[in-house]
């Protein structure tokens, strides 16, 4: 059962925890009377109109604390309701008094998603758009960021939107026509019906590919092998395989091109590459083309072992990339640990002794299971799913208008189509479905 709407709720917005500024956020009719016993304005009295106001919240047996409160009135507002944020410093002993106090006087503890749920229902947001919220909040990494984004912007609704309005239309066409069966009467010719059929059947196929390019639950997570020439990446490589899957010389730069295996850890497939030793590329073509394919294999990865041997303190470099932010993320693995003692903080491995191998298959089953699911990937299965069944629905109108058949079976395959659509973008919903989709989201989003 969903929540009731007009109750006023209140969350923390933010991530828990010590930091600069703590977000605490409400959403309802009674905004303004929940806040008014709790924060003091600095200068004025507080009015319903879009405004900030620097004040202070009033703390039972504690200093009051300083905060900025920001009021968008309803319906102008994310939820459609009166919305206000309490901006303060973010110490979780003094955020959990304010809440409690917002709680004391009359404020509900929002659900999970309760406030994206509330613009869905307010036409703020369309279904799909309300799920890349969900996307945008647990993107694991700049690709899915910027899907996330994409489809928060409508890159998958509006063609939708636009598909949907030409089929209703459509359809009103068809279905006045059939008061008009017995004079043989159309509305619509046949040629315009396929040609705007045929239009549609356009945009759901494209709508396919892109809802196909973003997800990427199928592509196995990508563990890139890296570092100098002859750092034990390609016996380390071997060691991980199971078998010798890579050249393995004591000559530096043996190998000139990546190789891939793909990995089954725990359950979990993960794509293993070895690439070329880093050395300025600076020789031949071949030498350079090695460089270049090594550099496009680490940027693809979502995990990065740099390989150094045990023993060789690591470059300036290598220091650079272990400190660097991700993406990718990178963690260090000290190789050929047979020879000598590596240095603390490394993941020790050798390939001759087969020592730290069971530990490195495990530590990379393990990032492989976390980041096994995309941010998005439940809003595109269940939109890959209607949209192949409206797919479905304008392939059999269009046949029907191909046999000159009655066209009160083409208004039924319309009909069908829309529904389709209509749960796509939200039109059609039930409670259930709502359920299923908000409670995946974190509490004040």
């Amino acid at each position: 059962m969903l929540p009731d709407p007009q109750d006023t709720i209140v969350a923390l917005a933010t991530a828990p925890g010590p930091g600069g500024r703590a977000i605490v956020r409400l959403s309802g009719p009674r905004v303004l009377e929940v806040l008014a016993s709790n924060f003091v304005p600095a200068d004025g009295v507080l009015e319903r109109r879009r405004h900030r106001w620097p004040g202070r919240c009033v703390l039972p047996q504690s200093p009051d604390l300083p905060a900025e409160l920001f009021l968008w009135p309803g319906p102008q507002s994310y939820t459609g309701q009166d919305v206000g944020e309490l901006h303060t410093i973010s110490c979780p002993p003094l955020v959990e008094l304010v809440i409690t106090r917002l709680l004391d006087s009359g404020a509900r503890a929002a659900q999970p998603g309760e406030f994206t749920l509330r613009a869905f229902l307010a036409g703020k947001l369309d279904l799909a758009r309300a799920e890349a919220v969900f996307g945008v909040t647990h993107a694991a990494s700049p690709q899915e960021l910027r899907q996330a984004l994409s489809q928060l912007a409508g890159g998958l609704s509006r063609p939708l939107d636009r598909l949907r309005d030409d089929l209703l239309d459509l359809l009103a066409d068809v279905e006045a026509g059939l008061d008009f069966t017995e004079e043989d009467i159309r509305l619509v010719s046949e040629a315009e019906l396929l040609e705007r059929l045929t239009r549609g059947m356009a945009e759901l196929t494209l709508a396919q590919k892109q809802i196909d390019q973003r997800a990427t639950s199928e592509r196995p997570y990508r563990v890139v092998l890296a570092g100098r020439p002859n750092a034990g990446k390609s016996s380390l490589f071997n060691a991980l395989a199971g078998k010798a899957a890579a050249l393995v010389s004591p000559l530096p730069g043996t190998t000139r091109d990546y190789l891939m295996v793909r990995l089954e850890l725990s359950g979990t497939v993960v794509e293993l590459i070895d690439t070329a030793g880093w050395q300025p590329a600076n020789g031949s073509a071949v030498d350079r083309a090695a460089q270049f394919q090594s550099r496009s294999q680490v940027e693809q990865a979502d995990l990065v072992l740099l390989c150094v041997e045990a023993g060789r303190p690591p470059t300036p470099s290598e220091r650079a990339w272990l400190t660097a932010a991700p993406p990718p993320s990178v963690v260090g693995v000290a190789t050929k640990c047979d020879l000598t003692t590596p240095a603390a903080g490394w993941l020790v491995t050798s390939a001759r002794t087969g020592s730290g191998i069971a530990e490195l298959r495990s530590f990379l089953a393990e990032h492989a299971r976390q980041s096994a699911r995309p941010a998005l990937a439940p809003s595109l299965s269940r939109c890959r799913h209607h949209v192949t069944a409206c797919l479905d629905h304008l392939r059999r109108a269009h046949a029907l208008v191909l046999e000159h058949d009655p066209p009160e079976l083409l208004a039924l395959e319309l009909r069908g189509a829309l529904d389709e659509l209509g749960a796509v973008v939200g039109a059609i919903y039930t409670d259930d479905l709502l359920d299923r989709i908000f409670s995946r989201f974190c509490i004040g989003k």
